[in-house]
């Protein structure tokens, strides 16, 4: 069955299931304090607020995010489909974002695609089809099934600061590659999204700073 992080109960509940399992993620909750759960938009309008944040700094993406929804209001596949490429790209997109949005709204109006569903698949398996789209690499694929749909075990092995947050909160030697990640966060499942809000909250305690959004390299 999946678990979704819904509400802020759903996610307490888990971080105290995974602490208990793991004893080495207690002295990361008591740097780290109980982390909030983030949660954004679902549907094409969250997929593409991640997409036009890919690689960039938080304050970055929140420009251009920004740019781009005050455009198109409200923001809908239909929209971005027929929207100029020129137009797209005088709001901040790079022209591998634009292809990727237009490639979105192209598969949402032929319904081939249905981002809602996602919510109930295993998370692996949504993984694999989010990423079999053109432009979506892992980690955007990830964030979307976390924050956007609240996935329990969605996992950002790609995530630069949840990898430096477990190289310094396990001790290990080097920043994990997302190769690695896999297996580190294996004890994790069915709760490896609940693990990723614990590290995030970790890193930034440690760090006291925002990183990089991602890198879907």
């Amino acid at each position: 069955m999946t678990i979704h992080l819904d509400r802020q109960a759903d996610l307490d509940d888990a971080i105290t299931t995974l602490v208990k399992q793991d004893p080495r993620l207690k002295p990361v909750l008591q740097v780290a304090g109980m982390p909030a759960l983030r949660r954004r938009e679902p549907g094409f309008a969250g997929l593409a607020a991640i997409v036009c944040g890919q690689q960039l700094s938080t304050a970055s993406a929140a420009a251009i995010w920004g740019r781009v929804s005050a455009a198109f209001d409200p923001f809908e596949h239909g929209a971005i489909k027929r929207a100029r490429t020129d137009r797209l790209a005088r709001l901040g997109l790079s022209a591998a974002k634009i292809k990727t949005l237009k490639a979105l709204a192209k598969e949402l109006a032929a319904e081939r695609l249905n981002l809602d569903v996602l919510a109930e698949e295993d998370a692996d398996a949504a993984h694999a089809t989010l990423t079999a789209l053109h432009g979506i690499g892992p980690w955007t694929a990830d964030i979307y099934l976390l924050f956007c749909l609240g996935h329990g075990d969605a996992w950002p092995a790609g995530d630069l600061a949840v990898q430096e947050a477990m190289r310094i909160g396990l001790g290990l030697k080097a920043r994990p590659t997302v190769k690695q990640m896999a297996p580190l966060a294996d004890p994790w499942r069915p709760l490896r999204g609940a693990a990723a809000h614990l590290w995030w909250a970790y890193y930034h305690a440690v760090k006291r700073r925002e990183g990089v959004i991602g890198d879907d390299k």
